[in-house]
């Protein structure tokens, strides 16, 4: 089963409400908030990391990314890695790889989400997929997917002229 299918099941149960948008094929985070015309910091990216050889799932905005040492002071964690793709594609059963909806709930995986998402009233996120994003209110994210909440995100740091 499509995890949009899934994800929107599950969002219906809730009686969450929420929107599909359709976009141009897009990969990263950036040239989704693009094509979508909403700020990066509004898109919600997840990162699959492996914590002290567990995987779990950082959701952060799309403007930001993710601090090794934030994340493993945090947890309390010895080892924080990025998870390849190869290593976390058999988690998401019809999902598009780098196209994870911020739900591990629906994937058995924890959520840990930084603080700076609460900043806005709406997210966006993939949708399982390169050409589909969903858009909700954080407050419903927050009550349907019970994230961690801790600063795992680090601004990008400008390159010297």
């Amino acid at each position: 089963m499509p995890i949009l299918t899934k994800l929107k099941e599950f969002l219906d149960a809730k009686k969450i409400a929420y929107e599909v948008y359709n976009h141009p094929l897009a990969y990263t985070a950036q040239e989704i908030a693009a094509t979508q015309h909403i700020p990066g910091r509004e898109l919600a990216k997840v990162v699959i990391l492996k914590v002290d050889g567990a995987f779990i799932m950082i959701t952060l905005p799309a403007s930001r990314f993710v601090s090794f040492d934030k994340v493993k002071a945090g947890l309390g964690a010895k080892e924080v890695v990025l998870a390849s793709e190869a290593e976390f594609a058999s988690l998401f059963p019809g999902c598009e790889i780098g196209a994870m909806p911020p739900f591990g709930n629906l994937f058995g995986l924890p959520v840990y989400a930084d603080p700076e998402l609460e900043k806005d009233e709406t997210i966006f996120f993939n949708a399982g997929n390169h050409q589909q994003t969903v858009r909700l209110a954080y407050s419903d994210f927050k009550k349907a997917v019970q994230p961690v909440m801790f600063p795992v995100a680090a601004e990008r740091k400008k390159r010297a002229a």
